[in-house]
């Protein structure tokens, strides 16, 4: 089975590992900070704030702006729950906004449409690892005065108009899951220029304390107060080693995806009935996945069929997403449903993403490319 994506590791991760679990520090020591500083300076931001998981880092997010009971979110309906679900964690209500058809990313003039007095943020999703329109909606969230949060969990290494995803936004949001850019195993960054916010963050990724234990251990002192209800959202020194390791070999790994996506692109452009996403030509896609719509018309196959014949041919195509608001969840608790959001709810039935990581192989590639042309050939 090829998978549509899995993590990268060697022999360098491993010594980074190693090298902390002989030290002093496991968790809440300096790799942390180290961590965060890097990534800061990879995406030229002033802040990061690690976490453990990308869920947590939207989450603390959502806290930092202060976002609470009876205000609304804007959120894209093709995304993962988590995008959403980070604003009902505050007891707010997500507002779901339709996409682009050709690019399935959130729509400036959808998000225009849903704002409203109680509006306090919009989450912009990088879907795919394309990033979003950032002129456009920023200058919605200025005009209104909402923050501006990127949902960049599928961006890392991503840039808008020669700026990094992750200094282009209030928030920046990231995931270090394994079958993301870089890995910590699990784990999540948020970036800010945001001094204040970075400080709210880091508190309520530790309980709402004041200080962690390494902070009081250099200053010789116990004394610590709880000053907000927060989470223990706290990410380890052995995860933040492996991040700093990985972290050297994201150019490499970029490159890699880049390649994939260009092998598969001109594949594609032979295909008739299948589109590729498209890219605008203000964006350094990041290609966390490589998804295409389909049409069976032209294909004389549906999309289940395809997905089937493709798994039983060691192919690990996956679907990236059902929109949030047809979840049984949103459709109870928030009264969601069909029709809501019709071009994101039309591409979940004709999307579907295919095998996308660095340890792939131009074989690989050509191997997934070679059971779509046996399985449009015997249609």
């Amino acid at each position: 089975m090829i998978p549509y994506g899995r993590q990268s590791i060697d022999e360098e991760d491993i010594r980074a590992v190693v090298e902390v679990l002989r030290s002093d520090w496991l968790t809440t020591g300096p790799k942390v900070a180290e961590f965060e500083q890097a990534v800061a300076d990879f995406v030229d931001a002033r802040q990061a704030v690690a976490v453990s998981s990308g869920t947590a880092a939207l989450h603390a997010a959502m806290f930092g702006l202060g976002i609470g009971p009876g205000d609304e979110v804007i959120v894209p309906a093709m995304t993962f729950a988590a995008t959403a679900n980070c604003v009902v964690f505050q007891g707010a209500a997500p507002v779901f906004a339709d996409v682009e058809p050709d690019t399935l990313l959130i729509s400036p003039a959808q998000i225009k449409a849903k704002i409203t007095s109680r509006t306090k943020a919009i989450i912009a999703v990088d879907y795919t690892g394309h990033p979003v329109e950032y002129d456009a909606i920023r200058s919605i969230s200025d005009k209104h005065g909402i923050a501006l949060v990127a949902d960049a969990c599928h961006a890392l290494g991503a840039s808008y108009k020669g700026k990094r995803v992750g200094s282009l936004a209030d928030l920046s949001v990231f995931s270090f899951h394994p079958v993301k850019h870089i890995t910590t195993g699990e784990g999540g960054m948020i970036t800010t220029d945001n001094p204040e916010l970075a400080g709210r963050m880091r508190r309520f990724r530790n309980h709402g304390i004041t200080t962690d234990h390494h902070q009081r251990e250099k200053e010789g002192s116990w004394f610590y107060e709880m000053i907000d209800l927060g989470y223990n959202y706290r990410l380890t020194d052995l995860q933040c080693a492996l991040g700093l390791s990985q972290l050297k070999k994201l150019p490499h790994f970029l490159d890699k995806r880049r390649k994939i996506a260009k092998q598969y692109d001109d594949f594609f452009a032979r295909i008739s009935g299948i589109s590729p996403l498209a890219v605008i030509s203000d964006a350094q896609h990041a290609y966390h996945l490589y998804v295409v719509q389909l049409n069976p018309r032209y294909l004389g196959v549906n999309r289940t069929e395809l997905f089937r014949k493709l798994r039983r041919q060691g192919i690990g195509v996956n679907v990236h997403y059902i929109p949030v608001h047809l979840h049984p969840f949103y459709r109870r608790e928030f009264g969601t449903g069909t029709g809501l959001c019709p071009v994101a709810e039309a591409a979940s039935d004709r999307i579907l993403s295919l095998p996308m990581h660095a340890e792939m192989t131009g074989q690989d590639v050509d191997t997934v490319c070679n059971a779509f042309q046996e399985i449009f050939e015997g249609a």
